[in-house]
């Protein structure tokens, strides 16, 4: 695979974003990105939504969460959606991406980078756990949360 990188959601690449596919049965565990879009619209100010691309291919959508303000811990720092394409799924784009959220955690400060998931045969349980967030509880609507030391 080309090398990976991390790009600014923008104009250009929006619809392509908009595009991504994902394997059957995964649809039940992410948010269409086109909803992401408007969430991070809608939140400017704390939204950090990024596209994946392997050399001119886009392959992933990110979208995590920075506010330092928040009352609660886990939305401090958090990844709020991932969406990487089924044709490039299990060859690091996931890792990357989550790797360049936490960096930008680091950089911002933030102790941990939480994200909150669905369990399930086809959800990114096991992703999560392998890339190093352990599980913490469930939040109020019956999902996973986990979280990933970002500072020693």
């Amino acid at each position: 695979m080309d090398a990976l990188r991390l790009e600014e959601l923008n104009a250009r690449n929006v619809v392509e974003a908009n595009n991504l596919t994902l394997k059957p049965g995964q649809e039940q565990f992410v948010a269409p990105v086109s909803n992401s879009i408007a969430e991070a619209y809608v939140n400017q100010n704390t939204a950090w939504p990024r596209v994946v691309y392997a050399g001119e291919n886009l392959v992933g959508f990110v979208m995590a969460t920075f506010d330092q303000d928040s009352t609660r811990e886990e939305f401090k720092a958090l990844i709020l959606r991932m969406n990487v394409d089924a044709d490039v799924q299990g060859r690091g784009v996931g890792r990357f991406a989550v790797e360049e959220i936490a960096a930008e955690g680091r950089r911002r400060g933030a102790e941990y980078l939480y994200s909150m998931w669905e369990g399930g045969e086809d959800g990114p349980d096991a992703f999560f756990r392998r890339i190093g967030f352990e599980v913490i509880g469930e939040n109020e609507f019956g999902e996973v949360v986990g979280r990933l030391r970002l500072q020693d």
